[in-house]
């Protein structure tokens, strides 16, 4: 009995010894326990960011001033709180711990200059600042990470997704929303703003639930990426199912909206491109009852 006891205890041992090897954090090499900083430069300094994955796709990211843009879809405007986040999650790791060293830790973590998820290179007035390498993704909301200039591999706070190296992904969804309309006209009503009050052109009232839900839809509008390539010039020529011009305190607009079979599409006078719009929004724009925004039903 005490025999058999004493072999399954060895058993045991073996199996936590085991378990120790292979997953007992890697031993930090001698003159590396100096804390190194994953990105030794501040989110400030980045003025030029360059995303590339492994299918070679790449997306370039430009500030200017406040914003963010993207050079390669005619300076549209990123989103900035998605660039923001991303910076945020690969500058703000001083005084951490890195979780590996070995070469074997860049491959199996995907943070290698020859195998990885993500490849980050930030610039500075041209100058490069950093290569930063995304891998494989250790828990919720976080990614290993590696300066190509460090064998250190890091756990950052961040999502791989969060990252896309498609410049379309990096749109800022709202750029088309009209946050203090002053007038808006269409082909079946017109309205402008007066002393605090809207006015139809038709001297009626506009109903307040048609008004509301239309000033709410150019408020809230969000586009979904880029109109394909090769429907650009079909789009430019199809018939618009709405025409809106609205005229605000940031200035006057024109949008078009075109649909085509199930998949819809709004053009802006202020962009080059048709924009992918989302049903929802379509039909909240598309479905205003003209005759009761511009308050024929109060006269009758």
């Amino acid at each position: 009995m005490s025999r058999s006891v004493s072999v399954l205890l060895l058993v045991l041992l073996i199996q936590c010894a085991l378990v120790a090897v292979v997953f007992w954090p890697e031993q930090v090499p001698a003159g590396a326990s100096e804390l190194q900083s994953l990105a030794p430069f501040s989110d400030a300094e980045v003025d030029e960011l360059r995303i590339g994955d492994e299918y070679d796709n790449e997306a370039l990211l430009v500030r200017s001033g406040k914003q963010w843009l993207l050079p390669d879809l005619e300076n549209l405007p990123a989103d900035p709180a998605r660039v923001e986040n991303l910076l945020r999650g690969i500058t703000a790791t001083p005084g951490s711990w890195p979780i590996a060293h070995s070469p074997a830790a860049r491959q199996r973590f995907q943070v290698a200059d020859y195998y990885y998820q993500r490849r980050l290179v930030l610039l500075s007035g041209g100058k490069k600042l950093g290569t930063i390498y995304l891998g494989t993704s250790p828990g919720f909301r976080k990614v290993h990470a590696r300066n190509a200039d460090q064998d250190a591999v890091y756990s950052v706070t961040l999502n791989t997704f969060e990252t896309p190296a498609i410049n379309s992904h990096w749109l800022d969804p709202r750029l088309l929303q009209v946050r203090a309309p002053l007038r808006i006209d269409a082909d079946l009503y017109n309205l402008r703003l007066e002393d605090g009050h809207w006015i139809s052109a038709t001297g009626g009232t506009p109903d307040e639930g048609e008004l509301e839900a239309l000033i709410t839809a150019l408020r809230t509008l969000q586009v979904q990426g880029v109109a394909d390539e090769d429907l650009q010039r079909d789009l430019g020529d199809a018939e618009a199912d709405l025409v809106l011009r609205v005229q605000s305190l940031a200035g006057e607009v024109t949008l078009q909206l075109v649909s085509q079979g199930d998949k819809h599409y709004i053009h802006s006078s202020e962009f080059p491109l048709f924009f992918k719009l989302g049903a929802s929004d379509f039909e909240r724009l598309t479905g205003i009852d003209a005759r009761r925004i511009a308050g024929e039903q109060s006269n009758q």
